[in-house]
């Protein structure tokens, strides 16, 4: 993952939670892709619903599934998300999400290969920000505090929120909420001895 901005992830959080709000969510709601696409006026094919003869539609969905995750088509400023229907929900939300992030970023559209080598064009900033605005749509501080602090256990987060276990593994990572948790635990703790 390409180096963030200073001030992106400030930025995603506050984004996701105007987000978040504008969908009707609560602090520890699950956020559909779904609906969320549906609230952007963006919409989501899977690869299922497209014509088998279509050229690589059967390769994606039955020989190498996990070489095709999501991508966002343009025509015009029209965007349609095409994604792989044949992953586990918890990656089809992962997979739908950074897709929808890229559009909340106003990400420009840019083709799929390189006219020269053939080889996929690959943004790495802009593929840094979809990932990590996905990530907190997804889990947010919120819900990564409420695991770290035993609200929610693991399983019940995973299940109540939507999303792999490798997302949130990530999240409550990057958002450093075990340590928040922690000093506030010790905080408490001393407090009460006075």
């Amino acid at each position: 993952m390409a180096k963030l901005r200073r001030g992106f992830k400030t930025e995603a959080e506050a984004l996701a939670k105007e987000v978040r709000a504008e969908l009707g969510l609560a602090k520890l709601d699950r956020l559909d892709p779904h609906h969320l696409a549906d609230h952007l006026e963006i919409p989501v094919v899977g690869l299922s619903e497209l014509p088998e003869d279509l050229p690589g539609v059967q390769h994606f969905l039955s020989v190498e599934r996990e070489s095709f995750s999501a991508v966002t088509v343009f025509r015009r400023r029209r965007r349609v998300i095409v994604h792989n229907d044949s992953h586990f929900p918890t990656r089809q939300n992962s997979n739908l999400t950074h897709e929808l992030a890229h559009g909340l970023l106003l990400h420009e559209p840019a083709p799929a290969l390189d006219s020269l080598t053939g080889c996929r064009n690959w943004n790495d900033t802009n593929e840094s920000e979809a990932a990590w605005l996905g990530g907190v749509l997804l889990v947010t501080n919120d819900m990564a505090l409420a695991v770290a602090r035993g609200r929610l256990t693991r399983k019940q987060a995973l299940e109540r929120f939507g999303v792999s276990e490798r997302m949130l593994n990530w999240r409550l990572s990057v958002t450093g909420a075990y340590k928040r948790a922690t000093r506030e635990r010790a905080w408490r703790s001393n407090s009460n001895r006075w």
